[in-house]
């Protein structure tokens, strides 16, 4: 497997945002369109592409939501590549990424209806969190966190 750094102008990861964004709308059903306002892809600096030979087959992105936070966006991995480690590992690119621009925490929020991605977040070390904004009193909505590892809050957080 290859990772590639990008941005959101990447036609691969452009595709394979919009085979997530089918994903979603079917799980969320009537909820989609509330959901979607958050989940553009314009203009993201930070966008990790993971390929197999010359496929595209999974994605992530960050953001940055507060001094100290980047959010978790985009992702996404093929349905016949999952189960094999590419989650995991395009997640660890973009935690790496956001310790390396000097953030100390990752935050993300997932949906009820996505099971396996709060699976996968767990095993990676996320914390449910009380929701943040925009999500604060969207029912359907989990939101979660992660401090870098080398982070160790001050006596007075």
């Amino acid at each position: 497997m290859n990772i590639l750094r990008t941005d959101s102008d990447h036609p691969d990861f452009r595709a394979l945002v919009a085979l997530l964004d089918q994903d979603l709308a079917l799980r969320d059903g009537e909820e989609h369109t509330f959901y979607a306002q958050f989940n553009k892809v314009d203009k993201i600096n930070h966008v990790v592409l993971a390929f197999l030979g010359n496929q595209a087959v999974g994605c992530g992105a960050i953001r940055a939501y507060s001094p100290e936070s980047m959010e978790v966006k985009r992702m996404f991995v093929l349905p016949n590549y999952r189960g094999q480690g590419i989650a995991n590992t395009v997640l660890s690119e973009l935690e790496t990424w956001a310790a390396e621009l000097g953030y100390t925490r990752c935050i993300l929020e997932t949906g009820k209806k996505q099971p396996e991605a709060i699976r996968l977040y767990q095993k990676s070390g996320y914390q449910i969190i009380p929701n943040y904004a925009p999500y604060e009193a969207v029912e359907n909505s989990v939101c979660m966190e992660k401090n870098h590892p080398d982070y160790r809050p001050s006596p007075a957080e």
